[in-house]
Order: structure tokens, then sequence, then C-alpha cells
């Protein structure tokens, strides 16, 4: 027995309908029927050979994210049996399958029980992007009740869930958006922020009173993150980054005594370590789903596995919402 799987064997190239064959379960592994997979602006990175941090040599099968409904446990499993209904971030870097297949062998512990109230095409869309924001706002920043958060790119995919996390703990929350997307933004509660029509140093006097926010989080990069460092409360504020890559100048920050750090999603993916966090932070984020807290911004498209070049190539354009591949 086996499962049907789509493979990518060269930079860019087409999504081959493929067989896997099924290996026996390992010690804390879990056999999950994929019912939808997220697309991730990083899968496409992946496929065009321009995401060397990621490691996943093509030919491969490519997705992070999933929710499906576990078909096997293998030895040492408590946490999971079969039919319970999960999500999780949980392969596609690092030589591990991805999740465009029918069935994936996954480390139980990267796995949480979907929210009840989500479908599995909504529960797909959040794994990385809960992860990512979880990490920034609450291990990084410890995101808490009354503070100022700006968040740059709000209605993006970790944006408005950046957005909606620190919504849900409290915080005043700030989005720079462009201005045809201020109503996602102020739909999730926050208050938007035309980054092309006001300076750094004017959003900051309207909105903190020229003091800086106590949070700021980056999910752009380049640029914006170097605009972080002007906006950011001296000695107690906190920047955070998803991609602190390329060069910049710290003194902005060091002027400021304020604190930067980074988030790198993949880690225990590739490195193996701290894997039981990834599931942990997804049972919260579950919790907060099921508060009606948090939920998944979707794209209007529907895609299935006849038409995985579609999705992708909405992603590379520029998808308003998460695009899930409904497997």
């Amino acid at each position: 027995m086996g499962a049907t799987a789509w493979l990518v064997e060269e930079p860019g190239g087409a999504f081959r309908k493929i067989e896997l064959s099924h290996t026996p379960l390992r010690e804390k592994q879990v056999r999950v029927r994929i019912a939808a997979a997220g697309v991730n602006p990083l899968d496409t990175k992946i496929r065009a050979a321009k995401a060397a941090h990621a490691k996943q040599p093509l030919p491969a099968v490519l997705g992070l994210d999933m929710a499906g409904t576990v078909e096997e446990v293998g030895p040492g499993i408590t946490a999971f049996k079969q039919g319970d209904e999960v999500y999780g971030m949980v392969g596609g870097v690092g030589g591990l399958q991805g999740t465009l297949a029918q069935s994936i062998d996954v480390d139980a512990d990267l796995l949480a029980h979907k929210p009840k109230n989500l479908s599995m095409r909504e529960a797909a869309a959040l794994p990385l992007v809960v992860i990512t924001s979880w990490e920034a706002l609450m291990d990084h920043a410890k995101v808490h009740e009354g503070q100022s958060v700006l968040i740059h790119a709000g209605a993006g995919g970790v944006g408005n869930v950046a957005v909606q996390m620190a919504r849900a703990h409290g915080a005043n929350v700030f989005a720079t958006v462009s201005e045809g997307k201020r109503a996602i933004v102020e739909g999730l509660g926050a208050t938007a922020i035309d980054y092309r029509a006001a300076s750094i140093a004017q959003y900051v006097e309207e909105h903190t009173g020229g003091r800086g926010f106590d949070v700021v989080f980056d999910t752009v990069g380049g640029t914006t993150l170097d605009a972080c460092f002007l906006a950011v409360k001296p000695y107690t504020g906190r920047v955070v980054s998803a991609l602190g890559w390329g060069t910049h100048s710290l003194a902005p920050l060091s002027f400021r005594a304020a604190t930067y750090s980074g988030v790198f999603t993949l880690m225990p993916l590739l490195s193996g370590e701290n894997r039981v966090h990834h599931g942990q932070i997804l049972g919260q984020a579950a919790a907060l789903v099921q508060a009606g807290k948090l939920r998944p911004l979707l794209s209007q498209e529907q895609f299935s596995p006849e038409n995985i070049d579609a999705a992708y190539a909405r992603v590379e354009s520029g998808s308003l919402g998460k695009v899930v591949i409904e497997m």
C-alpha cells in the first residue's frame, strides 16, 4: 500500500503525480491522511530553487502545512489515536516529504488537534503563519495587555494572524498596509497605517506621541526592518523579525537601547530539536480559534490536485488570503 503524491523534479518544474510506498511507522510517528495542504510563499521559492535555507533539494514533494485525519499511530504515541483530526507544519523542508500527498508520516510532536470550529481547508491555512506569529509575539516579545504593537504588512499571511494574536492578548495593535487593504486590518480590530502616505516619524508621532511602539514585528524584511529600528520605544522596546536577513545598521536600535531578535520557524523541522513546541503552539492557537479570537484569512479561489500549478502561480502573483489545495 502507498499514497499518491505530487513531485517537482527541477527548478520551476511541473508537478508530476507519483506513488509513494509506505514504510512501518517509527517511534513517535503518526500517519495522517491529508485533507488539505496550505501553500506558502516559501513553498514557491523552494520550487524555484531560491530558498537554500530550507535545505530541500529537488526532486521533492513540496508543502509545509496540512490538516487531515490520523490513520495510524506508531509506537509510543499517546496524544493521538486513529480518527483524530489534526493540523501542523510537518514537512517540505530539510529533505522531509511535503504535504502535496494523500498521506504523510510525521513526528507527532509537530501536530495538534484541529480546531473543532474550522474546516480542514481553514485549518490547513494556519500552521506556518501561526507558529511564526506566536514565536515572534509571545516567545520573543512577550506581548501583553496594554502594550502598543506595530505589525508590518498586517494584511499579509503572517501579518493578519499576528494582528489577531496581539489583539487576543490585550495589545493595542497598529498595522501598516496599502490603502486598498485598510479594511482588512480594521476588520481585525487594528489601526491601519498607510505606509505610503505617512513617514515613520509621522506615524510614530501620531499613534504614540513620539514615544515609539512597545513591540514592532517585521514580516517583510529589507528596508522594513530598518524602519522598525526607528519606530520602537527606547529602553523597553522590542523589534522582532521573521525575515531579518541582509545587511542592516543597528545604530538606530542601539541609540534607543532597544532589543532585536529574529524568528526562524523552520529550525525544529531542520534540526529535529524542540519540535514539541510547535505542537504546543498549535494547541494554544486552536484554543484561540475556538474562543473566536483567531480566524484564517483564506483566498476565495479553491484548488485541487488537478490545478496545483495554478495554486502556486496565485501565491507567486500575490494572493489576498491563504491559498489551500484540497487533496
